[in-house]
């Protein structure tokens, strides 16, 4: 099986989003574990409301969730790691220069042509629904770049 582990700030939105949305489309066939974590996480937190909202007009959800600090173990666990800004990936290779190898942005899976390779997954914390609906736009378009890699 494989792991995929999705890196924000504080893993309440952009993340445990991702983890949502890559886990529905894949579907419980998968051999795929989909897993979150922060940077600067305060453990044990839900996923904000925002993105509960989002992933439920998805059919997607995160029932369970709760926050997690990323950690040396979950890490290495992972087959790939996606952060959603530079920032997160700095962090990353800051804490954890063993699995620089696993890390990409999440932008670097979307197709070329829609300009946002190497860019920032805006952070939508304390803004409104459309920020979120937008984060999940860009989440979408890089999940078929995402199930291509996990072919690999």
């Amino acid at each position: 099986m494989k792991t995929v582990l999705f890196v924000c700030t504080g893993n309440t939105c952009r993340s445990p989003m991702a983890e949502g949305i890559l886990s529905s489309t894949l579907g419980t066939e998968a051999q795929v574990s989909v897993v979150s974590a922060g940077v600067a996480a305060m453990p044990g937190q839900p996923a904000s409301r925002e993105t509960s909202a989002v992933l439920k007009k998805k059919g997607a959800n995160l029932n369970s969730f709760k926050s997690q600090q990323v950690h040396q173990a979950l890490a290495e666990e992972a087959d790939l790691i996606i952060a959603m800004s530079e920032s997160h990936a700095d962090a990353l290779r800051r804490m954890l220069p063993s699995v620089s190898s696993k890390l990409n942005l999440l932008t670097d899976f979307i197709d070329p042509s829609e300009g946002l390779v190497g860019a920032d997954v805006p952070d939508p914390f304390g803004m409104s629904s459309e920020a979120y609906e937008a984060v999940a736009e860009v989440i979408d378009l890089a999940i078929p770049g995402i199930q291509t890699a996990l072919q690999d």
